[in-house]
């Protein structure tokens, strides 16, 4: 079992909105130079630290090894679009030659637009809607796309024997909640779920949840479905434990980060349930090396965020070793050779084994089930 402390990862970040990260060795022309915007401050920046961190130790590990070198360097997005687009003008300005694109679906989005303008491959980590990779043929995702995400939650939770009265509270002006929302509601009405409670909230009504929960409450709902990020539905635990209500609680991969929120009781969490593509306490060799370098650097265990953008590092080394590609070759010329490799490779890493990539930049990989215990993730599989 592992247990997380309340320390956000912006410590690393402190108020610069710029990060350049090396490695210890001579880059330049030897180097692949590889670029991301991340919240590394604000609201969710948990989830970019998370990111950089773990792209970093991954950066780490494979200069060590000698043959392919990355530099490896991060712009603060704020998780914003505007300021992502900023971001990467400036990381464009820096040299990137590959780029791991933005954390968060709305900046990437709006980065996806430049790369695939500029030629520039990105493989996201997390940005998980469907739009970051529509119509862009050298934009390809880690993470698990919105939809999949719906469905695949609709399709465990039969198999599990859950509840079959579920209600679905959801933010209507955010893609990634949209996204797996709509798919949930068309993967239960094929499985026999019945949804009984289908309410929504956007910017500007979301610290009140009480419409919400009643409407839940009343409908008989037996189990509530939040594909959301962790911040609403901290607030959404919170309230319904204080009027009374204890279904069975269904979350997505944007609920990792709930434990380590501040001023959150970790009690309100207790028997949640969640799809992820990591586990932290699996008994694999790799994971645990992973989790312990983590615990090492950052004082906190890793996150599935970490472990999606460490995978995309050794996925580009891969991709780049397979195209027996070379640090001076520009951008262009390096996401024709990644497009062919990542539709036609499989890689393996902590997030999931014999990974292979669509046309479209989707992944194919199996999620982990996860329930919240005693203050901890455990593995539900």
């Amino acid at each position: 079992m592992r247990k997380r402390t309340r320390r956000a990862f912006t410590l690393a970040a402190g108020l610069a909105l710029s990060v350049v990260m090396a490695a210890g060795c001579a880059f330049g022309a030897e180097a692949f130079k590889l670029g991301g915007t991340a919240p590394l401050t604000g609201g969710a920046a948990i989830y970019g630290n998370a990111v950089k961190n773990g792209a970093q130790i991954a950066v780490d590990e494979i200069n060590a090894m000698g043959g392919v070198q990355f530099e490896l360097r991060y712009e603060d997005d704020v998780h914003d679009a505007e300021k992502a687009v900023n971001a990467y003008n400036l990381l464009k300005d820096w040299g990137m030659q590959l780029s791991m694109g933005a954390v968060t679906s709305k900046p990437c989005e709006a980065t996806a637009a430049e790369t695939f303008n500029d030629r520039i491959f990105a493989l996201t980590p997390s940005a998980s809607a469907k739009a970051v990779t529509t119509n862009k043929d050298n934009m390809f995702q880690m993470c698990f796309v919105d939809p999949n995400q719906g469905s695949a939650s609709a399709q465990y939770m039969v198999n599990k024997g859950l509840p079959r009265k579920v209600a679905v509270i959801w933010k209507n002006d955010d893609v990634y909640s949209k996204g797996i929302h709509d798919t949930f509601v068309a993967k239960a009405k094929e499985l026999g779920i019945e949804v009984v409670s289908d309410t929504t909230f956007a910017d500007g009504n979301d610290t009140d949840f009480s419409v919400q929960l009643t409407d839940a409450q009343k409908n008989g709902a037996e189990l509530v479905f939040l594909p959301m990020y962790y911040q609403h539905a901290s607030l959404i635990l919170a309230q319904a434990a204080g009027m009374g209500y204890t279904p069975r609680w269904f979350g997505v991969d944007g609920m990792d980060g709930i434990l380590t929120m501040e001023g959150f009781d970790t009690k309100l969490a207790e028997g949640v349930m969640l799809l992820t593509p990591f586990n932290a306490d699996s008994e694999d060799e790799r994971t645990a090396k992973f989790v312990a370098e983590y615990k090492k650097r950052c004082k906190d265990v890793p996150n599935q965020f970490a472990a999606d953008a460490y995978d995309c590092v050794y996925a580009f080394k891969m991709a780049l070793e397979n195209a027996k590609a070379t640090p001076d070759m520009d951008a262009q010329t390096l996401c024709g050779l990644m497009i062919e490799q990542f539709t036609s490779m499989t890689f393996s890493g902590l997030t999931g084994t014999n990974m292979t990539w669509n046309k479209a930049g989707e992944v194919t990989k199996d999620p982990k089930g996860m329930v919240i215990k005693d203050g901890a993730y455990v593995g539900l599989d």
